[in-house]
This record gives C-alpha cells, sequence and structure tokens, in this order.
C-alpha cells in the first residue's frame, strides 16, 4: 500500500521527492522525478509508453472496453497483462484528453511529457491530488502529491495556514473547490488536465464535464435504460472470485446497489448496517427488510459515543482535508469490519442525492420562485444558507483579527457560482444537481470514503457516480427526477421490481446522528480540552465566549450547537493533527 509524489524542478528533482519521505523509482532528463511514499493508497508505477513516464493510483472499471479502443498490441495498443495505470497511460499518449474521458474508473495520475508534469483527477474526483509551487521564473519548482502532507513537508514550500480555507469549511463541512487549509498547496478539481510548466505557469484542461442534454423520450425509456447502465455499473465494480461488502442504511441508494450486486455477483455478498445503540434512533428495520429480501450475510455494528470520543482524533488525521461529517469514525468502522472478513472491495449507495434530485433541491426551487433579488449571487447565497453550517455565525465565531484578515478574502459564493448560472446547464435543478456533483460529491462524499477505506486496504466503489450514470441523470428531464414533491422519482422507478415498496416509496430520512447526545456525554471533556485549551487560544481563530456559550447549549429555542460545534471540532482536530499554527 502506497502514494505517489512527483517533482518537477532543475533542483535534484530526485532529492526533492525523498525529501518529502518518498522513494524515487524514476527521474527523467533531469527535471523530473517520480516516487512512492509509504501510507495507505494504490499508488503503482513507474509506467512507461515511449518516451513518457507516469506513476498513479489508478483502477478502471472499463479496462476491456479501453483495452479494445487501443486496439491490438503491436499497432499502438497495450498487452493483455499490463496495469490499470499503463493502460491509463497509453490511452492518454494515443488519444490525448480523449483517452482520459474515455476512461471509467478512480485515478490520480502524474504524468512525465517533454518538460511538463501533468497531473491528472478521475471524472468524479474518487481519488485526491494536490500541488504546490516553489519559487518563480527559471528558479520554479512543483511538485505533485496524492498526499497532503507530504507536499506539507516539501522544504522549498513555506506553507501554513490558509484562513479563507478556514471559513469555506466552517460554512460547507467540507472545501469545495482547489483551495486546501495549507497556504500555497492547491488541489487538482475532478474531470481536470493540469499542466504544470519548468517557467511556473500551468494550464488546465477540462477533459469531462457533465453537460445538459434535452431527451424528451418517455419515461419509461429513461427507466429502462437507466436499469441497464445502474447494471452495468455495479457489475463493473465487483471484485472477481471473491464475496463483495455492502454498507447499507436501507435509504433507496445503497439498497439498490445492494439488490443488484446480490442479482449480479457469482459470490457472497455481505451487507453492514450500523446502529448507535440504546435509545438512539436506528433505520434497522430498513436495512434488515432489504438484507432478508436480497438474501445478504448481514452483520450490525453498534458504534457506541465512547468509541466515537476515543476513535475520532485518529479518524480525522486520516483525512487530507477534513470532513466535517459525523459519520467518520461508523464509517472507519464499518471498513474494519469489512477488511476482517477478508474482503478487498466495498460497494455504497453514494451518488444517489447529487446525482438524481436529492434534499435541499426542493427548498431552493421554492426559494427561486419567491426571492426578490435577481442573479447568481442571490442563488449562491442561498445555497449556502441551505447548509445551515456555522456561516451566519462568523461574525461572531471567528476573533476580530481573522474577520480583519478575511475582510478582503472573495466570498464563498465565488464557489458556486460557476455551477448555479446559466452556462452548460438551463434548468435549475440541473445547475443544483451539477453544484451537489462538483463540490459535495468531489471534496466530500468520494475523499471521505477513498481516504477511510485505504486506510483499511480496501477499494470503497459507488456504482451511483458512475460516468455513464451521471450523463444519463443529466439527459432525463428535471421533472422525472423531482417529480412534484417526489424526490429521485427516476431512479426509484428503474429499481422498483427490486426492493420492496416500502423501501423504494419511503421518504428520506437520513441517518440521525446523536451528535448532541456525545458532545454532552464521551465527547464532552476532549471538546472541553481541545476547543478551550492553550494550542487552539494560541491559534487565535475562534472567540472564546462564543465556544463556551455553545458548549453550555445557549442561544437559540432549537439549538444546533451540536452540529456547529462538530465543526469546530473536527478542525480544531485536523489542525493538531497536521501541526498547522496561526
Amino acid at each position: 500500500m502506497s502514494r505517489w509524489c512527483a517533482c518537477l524542478t532543475a533542483d535534484d528533482p530526485a532529492g526533492q521527492v525523498a525529501a518529502m519521505g518518498g522513494r524515487p523509482v524514476r527521474t527523467r532528463d533531469g527535471r523530473h522525478a517520480l516516487g512512492l511514499l509509504d501510507g495507505p493508497g494504490a499508488a503503482s508505477g513507474p509506467y512507461r509508453v515511449g518516451d513518457v513516464y507516469a506513476i498513479g493510483e489508478v483502477t478502471l472499471h472499463n479496462a476491456p472496453e479501453l483495452r479494445s479502443r487501443l486496439g491490438a498490441d503491436g499497432t499502438g495498443g497495450a498487452p493483455a497483462d499490463c496495469s490499470d495505470g499503463e493502460l491509463l497511460l497509453r490511452a492518454y499518449v494515443r488519444f490525448g484528453t480523449a483517452g482520459l474521458a474515455a476512461a471509467d474508473g478512480m485515478f490520480a495520475l502524474a504524468i512525465a511529457e517533454r518538460d511538463e508534469l501533468v497531473l491528472v483527477r478521475d471524472h468524479m474526483g474518487a481519488r485526491t491530488l494536490f500541488h504546490a509551487r516553489a519559487g518563480t521564473g527559471d528558479r520554479a519548482a512543483w511538485a505533485a502529491s496524492t498526499s497532503l502532507r507530504a507536499l506539507q513537508r516539501w522544504p522549498a514550500l513555506a506553507t501554513g495556514l490558509h484562513l479563507p480555507a478556514v471559513r469555506s469549511f466552517l460554512t460547507f463541512a467540507y472545501l469545495p473547490g482547489r483551495e486546501t487549509l495549507l497556504r500555497g498547496i492547491h488541489e487538482v478539481r475532478p474531470g481536470r488536465c493540469v499542466r504544470l510548466k519548468p517557467d511556473g505557469s500551468s494550464v488546465e484542461e477540462t477533459y469531462w464535464e457533465p453537460a445538459e442534454v434535452t431527451d424528451e423520450r418517455p419515461a419509461a425509456e429513461h427507466a429502462r435504460e437507466l436499469r441497464e447502465l445502474l447494471e452495468s455499473a455495479t457489475a463493473r465494480r465487483l471484485p472477481t472470485a471473491e464475496p463483495v461488502g455492502v454498507l447499507l442504511s436501507g435509504g433507496v441508494d445503497s439498497s439498490l446497489v445492494t439488490a443488484l450486486a446480490a442479482k449480479l455477483h457469482d459470490q457472497a455478498v455481505r451487507s453492514y448496517s450500523i446502529s448507535f445503540g440504546g435509545d438512539a434512533p436506528n433505520e434497522l428495520a430498513y436495512s434488515g427488510l432489504v438484507a432478508a429480501h436480497c438474501h445478504t450475510e448481514h452483520q450490525v455494528l453498534t458504534v457506541p459515543g465512547e468509541a466515537v470520543a476515543a476513535r475520532l482524533p485518529e479518524t480525522v488525521a486520516l483525512l487530507d482535508s477534513p470532513v466535517g461529517d459525523p459519520l467518520t469514525v461508523p464509517n472507519l468502522m464499518l471498513a474494519e469490519a469489512v477488511a476482517a472478513d477478508g474482503m478487498s472491495v466495498v460497494l455504497n449507495g453514494e451518488g444517489g442525492d447529487p446525482v438524481f434530485g436529492g434534499p435541499k433541491n426542493l427548498p431552493m426551487l421554492i426559494h427561486e420562485l419567491h426571492r426578490d433579488e435577481a442573479g447568481v449571487d442571490s442563488r449562491a447565497r442561498a445555497y449556502v444558507d441551505s447548509y445551515r453550517k456555522c456561516h451566519g455565525d462568523l461574525p461572531v465565531l471567528l476573533t476580530p483579527g481573522v474577520l480583519a484578515e478575511l475582510a478582503d478574502a472573495p466570498p464563498v459564493t465565488e464557489l458556486l457560482a460557476p455551477y448555479l448560472s446559466q452556462g452548460r446547464m438551463t434548468s435549475l435543478l440541473n445547475q443544483l444537481l451539477h453544484t451537489n456533483l462538483r463540490t459535495k460529491g468531489a471534496h466530500h462524499i468520494l475523499t471521505k470514503v477513498e481516504r477511510i477505506t485505504a486506510s483499511q486496504g480496501l477499494e470503497g466503489r459507488a456504482p451511483l457516480f458512475d460516468r455513464a450514470v451521471v450523463d444519463h441523470a443529466f439527459r432525463v428531464p428535471p421533472r422525472l427526477k423531482l417529480a412534484g414533491t417526489s424526490e429521485k422519482w427516476i431512479l426509484k422507478e428503474a429499481v422498483r421490481d427490486l426492493l420492496p415498496p416500502t423501501i423504494v416509496d419511503r421518504p428520506k430520512s437520513g441517518m440521525r446522528v446523536p451528535v448532541q447526545q456525545w458532545l454532552d456525554g464521551p465527547l464532552r471533556e476532549l471538546g472541553h480540552d481541545l476547543l478551550l485549551g492553550s494550542s487552539a487560544r494560541a491559534r487565535g481563530l475562534f472567540r472564546e465566549d462564543t465556544i463556551r456559550s455553545w458548549l453550555r447549549r445557549e442561544g437559540t429555542l432549537l439549538p444546533r450547537q451540536g452540529g456547529k460545534l462538530w465543526l469546530v471540532l473536527t478542525l480544531e482536530l485536523w489542525l493538531r493533527s497536521f501541526e498547522v499554527g496561526a
């Protein structure tokens, strides 16, 4: 298990890779160096095609189709036994970015090509990729890695806390674009190819982006095609000759993936659900119903608050960028259970909401009908407000010094405006889904799943984020995705015969996590020690009086301090793990 790093510099590139903790595995023309890092990941390489070299974390779900497109070996094709990484490189060398677009999978690739270092991230963002520049002009140097910690160790880079990213995290509970919490380090966005040049400049190319297509076929035809695509996406993600795990919450998305896996796989299918014990709300009746209906080997994992408190710091430390999701520790414990059962692949139902029209879209559409102020900025502000995180509290949460430093920073709505304007999408619902896909999908859902499953030697695979499924979703007329108040209508119709009506037609409730109980109980001491401790005070981000007030549950008739405190606590743990000061 490993991750990778790469450098483009005239100043000992192999030495720079070693300084980041990497083992140089290939140097080229005195300017490029590629290396492998210890740590959870799927990195391999180097791969070579002619005089082009690459290293990457690459899992392809359509390798046979890509190999067929390349043709037979000896005519520019690929050897039958070549790795997924070499196959992707061959597609790039042969077809350019069109070869990347034709791939389907999870990948982050660095290519040493001529005098450039080319970085490629998969269509949806299942694997993360970061880069940084030190120096300018003929003294410029580039470094890239799938590990943020490796770039933080790069001696040539003078980094530190990036305050605008702090504001973004407190607004969204994740970082929705190129920014990271470390100054000078940027994330490659999904579906992009970034060319880093020796003069310190860079060029970003988009090789894939979902596009709205008018397709007024009858609903039954859309449902039938979607069903075929879902079956294909699930089949391609099933492991060969071994059991597969499925994370089963009992909602329609995870249930349909469970049902398709049970239908299509020739090995055992094992499903996993979580309970928070005691009188905490759960959906075990629904997940149990699906497991019985699909004849899976079902396991319920109980996650007590004490386990969350004990394991939260190590879980947060696994993430290259923090995610303010209280399910992170339960997700890790589920991954451990799947790995303990000897499996290498675990499927999940992530993707249904951002791709097919889950919660939050209806309130946004209603807001659009009644808003007084026209324009994209107003729509973006409403989208930010819909998160109901800490954005409205920033004037009383952040210290005056931090607020002053942020006064001239671009507003967080700029991160959303490209997706919420009349561009690739004309329908407001499709604009919202595009926003969800490119922000929460890429920078929260997929990255969290990838890092947590990789830590246990697993691959977490999401059939609903399949490229062809997503393409089809933006061909489906909006009225078939959100039919009146029925969310994800076309997705439900496509799988109605697979599942009990109770599952298909139930309204989405989401996993109700007892955050406030944890903060009042097993997390109480940790929360007070961290948020009011000397390290947090020295960093000077938060006003102590506001933190104390939230810890005492003061403020409103229906307090939401639990969710807000969770964000602040997650951020503090992440900053400590990465040893980031003010």
